[in-house]
């Protein structure tokens, strides 16, 4: 930094402001010390600064699985919240293992970071690996937790929708894919096709368990369904979400099905890849990028709360899905 002043002919208390107070700063005097910092090619010790503040500029997303690109798209939404207020975004996957899921939170909070995103593994929120008190947390895709802020869908209104769809289109015998008791998302999924299918005369809703929510469960889901009598085989399957819709597909064309002709398809989270599927596949809408930008929203506001020592009332956003039809589930 002294260098930096010097030949900016600035003092090292202007380079400071500079960088982390510009408004107090005159923008010729801004513009000399930008203009050093690029020659010099001098980087600011961020552990530094941090160790004599205390906290860092960071926040930290935690999630149940990097390689959905449900979970992409979330984190997506809190990095472009993020950008405009120049925090940067430490991210985790606990690959839906609980002891993984403290490490990162313990790992996080000893950096540090001014608050953390967390897409909690299981039925409940459980953040036992990190001190609320000292660090804020927000639940994203969770909308059952009093002692948090969380944003969530409503996902037994999503499993309306996609079941009232089936219906619409004559299905009568529906499955259901997915791993229950697990994901409270799944459940409400499940829940709200049971709501639809049970006022409807002659249709049912046949659970077919997936040990995970990933393709290769969709398409052992989808062998198991195949061999199935036709008089007894589903003529369309709600999948819990988009990847297991997509390994359904594979399952079927595999053993000589066809979809929509055989057997129906829908999936949930509307993930880029539906669409591209050999067929595109219908899916229940998620708003994944603004779930994430409302997470940080409301993570921010804790924070600016903690610091003005004001009291915080915890939040709870629920958005809403909606149907997005494509030739899976076509009459």
């Amino acid at each position: 930094m002294r260098d930096v002043a010097a030949l900016a002919g600035v003092a090292v208390g202007t380079v400071s402001n500079a960088l982390n107070a510009p408004q107090r700063v005159a923008p010729q005097t801004r513009r000399r010390v930008q203009a050093a910092i690029a020659e010099l090619g001098w980087v600011r010790n961020e552990s530094a600064r941090q160790l004599r503040a205390g906290s860092s500029m960071a926040i930290g997303i935690v999630v149940m699985d990097i390689g959905n690109p449900f979970f992409t798209d979330v984190i997506a939404g809190v990095e472009e919240f993020c950008y405009d207020r120049g925090l940067s975004v430490h991210v985790g996957n606990s690959d839906q293992r609980p002891d993984r899921q403290d490490m990162l939170l313990r790992r996080l909070e000893e950096q540090r970071v001014r608050g953390v995103i967390l897409a909690p593994i299981g039925q409940r929120g459980d953040v036992a690996g990190i001190a609320p008190r000292t660090t804020p947390v927000v639940l994203v895709d969770r909308v059952h937790d009093p002692n948090h802020c969380c944003v969530g869908v409503d996902d037994v209104s999503g499993g309306r929708l996609a079941a009232r769809h089936l219906l619409d289109h004559g299905h009568r015998r529906i499955a259901f894919a997915g791993k229950l008791g697990a994901f409270a998302q799944a459940d409400d999924r499940w829940r709200g096709a049971a709501q639809a299918v049970e006022g409807v005369a002659g249709s049912a809703l046949r659970v077919v368990e997936t040990p995970a929510h990933n393709i290769e469960s969709g398409v052992d889901s989808a062998v198991w369904l195949a061999a199935l009598p036709p008089d007894e085989r589903p003529t369309a399957v709600f999948a819990a979400n988009d990847l297991i819709a997509i390994g359904l597909l594979q399952g079927f064309t595999t053993a000589g099905l066809a979809v929509p002709g055989d057997i129906a398809i829908i999936g949930y989270d509307d993930i880029s890849f539906a669409a591209a599927a050999a067929v595109p596949l219908s899916s229940i809408h998620q708003p994944r990028g603004q779930m994430g930008a409302e997470a940080a929203a409301l993570l921010w506001k804790e924070i600016e709360d903690r610091q003005a020592g004001e009291r915080h009332a915890h939040r709870t956003l629920v958005l809403q899905p909606h149907l997005v039809a494509r030739r899976s589930t076509a009459a």
